[in-house]
Order: structure tokens, then sequence, then C-alpha cells
């Protein structure tokens, strides 16, 4: 399975629920976590930030609006989107929502086809590459659909981690990626590998993008790791 599917925290306390929603999700390719409490949630995103949040509103404890404010207003995690599930159907409810910073917000009961829907909806903003989205970057193109990459418009031979790599750096130009992080996204968060790995394939992706010429445009940030561009 490949390790950069796209990770999916489901905050949600009625135990049917989480289990009938995170069934779907993995069905649909995604990584699931799953927490039962605002608190446990708040926990788990200290740990590991996923590319998209469904938070219910009504949680014990810690409620799913104080949830999503305190995701909100944390530098580290602010850009995830959060669709926010409720019974709440007045209008009030859901502006309180969308005003807490929500991203969407959607109303129980719901149809899991159109939840499915917005969630791809949220993550083409943020893992456009994850949902099958056409990728460029000067002239470098990226189609995660079929996995072909052209540069100047010829085909790049590309190996599957180094198509990984690629696509991570791609969805975010200019963004640094520490060797931590790339091996987290692109190797997993279960398997152990050596950071001097990623440097291998590194080294792999900038042979492949030069293949056919031009300039390389991975950059390597001294103490911090690689970016694109």
């Amino acid at each position: 399975m490949p390790a950069d599917r796209p990770r999916v925290l489901v905050v949600e306390d009625e135990s049917a629920q989480r289990e009938v929603l995170s069934y779907n999700l993995e069905a649909e390719g995604f990584e699931v976590s799953r927490a039962e409490t605002g608190d446990e949630a708040l926990l788990l995103l200290e740990e590991d930030s996923p590319d998209i949040i469904l938070l219910d509103w009504m949680l014990p404890g810690l409620s799913g609006i104080e949830v999503c404010r305190q995701v909100k207003s944390r530098t580290e995690t602010r850009t995830i989107p959060v669709i926010m599930l409720s019974a709440r159907s007045e209008e009030v409810d859901r502006v309180r929502g969308l005003e807490t910073g929500a991203d969407d917000y959607v109303i129980k009961p719901y149809s899991v086809i159109e939840l499915m829907a917005r969630v791809r909806s949220q993550l083409r903003r943020t893992r456009p590459a994850a949902v099958g989205e056409r990728l460029s970057f000067n002239d470098i193109i990226l189609d995660s659909e079929t996995h072909r990459v052209t540069r100047a418009d010829k085909p790049l031979k590309l190996g599957p981690t180094e198509f990984r790599l690629l696509s991570t750096f791609m969805e975010k130009p200019g963004r640094v990626w520490s060797r931590e992080q790339l091996l987290d996204r692109v190797w997993g968060r279960d398997i152990y590998v050596d950071t001097r790995t990623v440097d291998v394939h590194i080294g792999r992706l900038r042979k492949a993008l030069c293949q056919h010429g031009g300039d390389d445009p991975v950059r390597t940030v001294r103490g911090a790791g690689y970016a694109l561009g």
C-alpha cells in the first residue's frame, strides 16, 4: 500500500458512526486515525498532522467547536481542512461552525457518498496528487492518475519512491521538507527507514528529472531539508 495515502482523522464519540465512517474512508483508499473525544484528537494532532479532519460537534468534554478553534489557531495545524459533522441544522449553528474556522459543515444524517465527495473536494486544495489531480511546475507535468511525468514534453522514467517524492514536492512548491517529514509522507509512519535513505532517493529523483537536460529543480536547504524551486 502506498505510504502517501491521504490521512483522515475521524473525531466521533459514537462508536457505530465512527466505525462506519472509518470503514468507508478506508474503502476509498484513505488512511484513518480515530479519536473519541476532543482531548484525544488534540493529542493525536500533536503526534502527527492528518490531511483532513472530520469532526463531530457534540463530543464529551471538549466540544468539536473548541477543537476546531484550537486547530485553526495553531500555526502548525491551521491549514488542515476541517469538516464539521453535526445534527444541528439551524442556520445559526452552521454559521457558528464556519466562523470558528470549519472549512465545511455537514448535517447529520448525511449521505456517505456526498461526504466522500466533500472530503475529496477539500483534498484537491491541500493534497491534489492524492486525489488524481494533474500537477505542474515550470516545464514539469505530473499526472497522478496515470503515474506519468514529463519535462519539456519528454517522458521521464521514475521509480515509485521517486514519483511519490516528486508528488510531495509538486503539491507545495517552495516548501522546505525535512528528511523526517519526507520519511513520514513517502515511506510511512510504521516503517523504519534511515534518514540517509532520503538522500539516496533525492539523488535518484534529481538524476531522473535531468535525464533530458535542464537545471536541477530540487533545492538543498542546509540543515533543513529539500524543496522544489
